[in-house]
């Protein structure tokens, strides 16, 4: 069980704030410092246990059968929604997808599998299928709850584009309220080749990864209330 590095500026502000609410009750309270610095420790022990458990990135074994799509996150497939090419322009708009990358969505239907991960969930992302990896940009928008069908339309979010010769397929790691922070950790400049269950990127706090595919070219095998873990669980097979 792996701990990301990101959780370091996390542990430092919490030993600080604990160290500033000990250094407040004992100097201000009549509780006695004794008192102050007990729940001084006793609020840097959970915070920093929940940090732990939050950031871990534990080892996954993608399946060896190179014809599914495993799930690029923890948490519970939330949604399944079928597009049609024109209900995705505005879509592909907000992603920064170029005219060339539509190309690969024409011919049929678009279809986004979106995961929603609780603020216990792992938050490390990890690449559905195998290809090329390219990060299409940040964008900043709104903070809607991501239950909420609108925050795949309007929250801050980062776009990927993975291709292969079979299908490709647009990620979205898709921020809400408590959520502040998204990051891809690959290559932002060129496209970078992965395969299927490689570390991807990682959401802060609560949120929602949306995951599109053309719909000919898939057929899905996770259905709505399953629970998935990412680079392991199987949630469609090509077709």
């Amino acid at each position: 069980m792996g701990i990301r590095i990101e959780i370091l500026p996390f542990l430092v502000a919490t030993v600080l704030v604990g160290l500033l609410m000990a250094l407040v009750l004992g100097r201000f309270t009549p509780l006695g410092w004794s008192w102050a610095i007990g729940a001084g420790i006793v609020i840097v022990t959970v915070f920093v246990a929940y940090f732990l458990w939050f950031f871990r990135d534990p080892e996954r074994t993608p399946p060896s059968d190179s014809d599914v799509i495993i799930a690029g996150a923890d948490g519970e497939v939330a949604k399944i929604t079928t597009f049609t090419v024109e209900e995705f322009g505005s879509i592909s708009m907000l992603a920064g997808l170029k005219s060339e990358d539509m190309a690969r969505f024409q011919g049929g239907e678009i279809l986004r599998i979106s995961i929603f991960l609780s603020l216990f969930d792992v938050h490390v992302n990890r690449t559905p299928i195998a290809g090329s990896s390219r990060f299409l940009g940040y964008f900043p928008g709104k903070h809607l709850f991501t239950f909420d069908e609108k925050s795949s339309d309007v929250n801050q979010h980062n776009s990927i584009l993975i291709e292969n010769e079979r299908t490709c397929c647009l990620v979205n790691q898709i921020v809400g309220p408590v959520c502040r922070r998204v990051v891809y950790w690959l290559d932002h400049d060129k496209p970078v080749q992965v395969a299927a269950g490689d570390v991807l990127g990682m959401m802060k706090f609560g949120s929602r990864l949306d995951m599109y595919f053309p719909a000919k070219d898939i057929d899905v095998l996770a259905p709505v209330g399953t629970k998935v873990c990412a680079g392991e669980t199987i949630i469609g097979r090509y077709r």
